[in-house]
């Protein structure tokens, strides 16, 4: 045998074992036994999209719930994020610390537009303190923001877990069923009609995630439905939150260039009433 075949040879070996990983990888991201859906939105009649979060970029777990709402159901979407992520960390940093609420306040608007929201509120509690704000001032709050925009689809973080097991999810996600519990228990009829809680992908947080990810999947359902993530779009988004564009590779070990293309899925637990 050659130089040449033998380098052939390692070099075909290492192509399939790179395919492979990513093979594998790529497995980690699915839940085989949610519904498959084109739209969330659409599967559920939704014509009044709303989101409601605790961060600037936490819209980017749902892109192509949002995308495909207006693009493929012709719903109005609209978001609320609780804080403007001023004590978070910049990945890189572009600016002033002490200026990083203004910057992702900016950033949120700016990937809004792009995903086709139609409108937006962005709160002004403080990053990391929801838990330690007035509940139910906060979900007074939330409530009438649900009955001026008639909303009859909510998406928000499911309580106990609030996918990444973040503070501010856990206490956003609780703020907002209790609002939606409330708003049923006067007049269901105009109360929203279903909450889509969006999931965290369970293989992967228990495989790769660490003693956090194990955390989350033992706090969160099974998935009952999926759907295409617009991959795409995350990817600009993370251009979009120009503050936070290292923070998936910090997290997964790859650039947003690979991992939607692994993560290429959303998965949500629809509660219907």
């Amino acid at each position: 045998m050659t130089g040449l075949e033998i380098l052939m040879g390692v070099g075909g070996g290492l192509v399939l074992a790179l395919a492979g990983g990513l093979f594998w990888l790529d497995r980690q991201f699915e839940e085989p036994s949610a519904k498959r859906v084109v739209s969330v939105a659409g599967a559920l009649g939704a014509k009044s999209v709303l989101a409601v979060f605790a961060h600037p970029d936490d819209e980017q777990l749902i892109a192509g719930l949002l995308i495909r709402a207006v693009q493929k159901d012709g719903a109005v979407t609209r978001m609320i994020t609780a804080t403007k992520g001023e004590a978070g960390t910049p990945l890189p940093q572009i600016s002033r610390l002490e200026e990083l609420g203004t910057i992702r306040h900016a950033e949120v608007l700016k990937n809004g537009y792009a995903l086709g929201i139609h409108e937006q509120l962005v709160w002004d509690y403080p990053d990391g303190g929801l838990v330690d704000q007035d509940f139910e001032i906060l979900v007074a709050r939330v409530q009438d923001q649900i009955k001026a925009w008639h909303a009859d689809l909510i998406i928000s973080f499911w309580p106990a877990s609030g996918f990444s097991d973040h503070q501010d999810h856990k206490t956003i996600g609780a703020a907002t069923v209790e609002a939606v519990k409330r708003m049923r228990a006067i007049d269901p009829d105009t109360a929203p009609k279903a909450i889509a809680y969006i999931l965290a992908p369970c293989a992967m947080m228990q495989r790769l995630g660490g003693a956090l990810g194990k955390r989350v999947v033992a706090n969160q359902p099974a998935p009952t439905h999926a759907m295409p993530g617009e991959g795409w779009a995350k990817i600009r988004g993370w251009d979009n939150h120009a503050s936070q564009k290292g923070y998936v590779q910090k997290t997964y070990g790859m650039p947003p260039s690979l991992i939607h293309r692994l993560y290429d899925k959303e998965h949500y637990y629809v509660e219907e009433f």
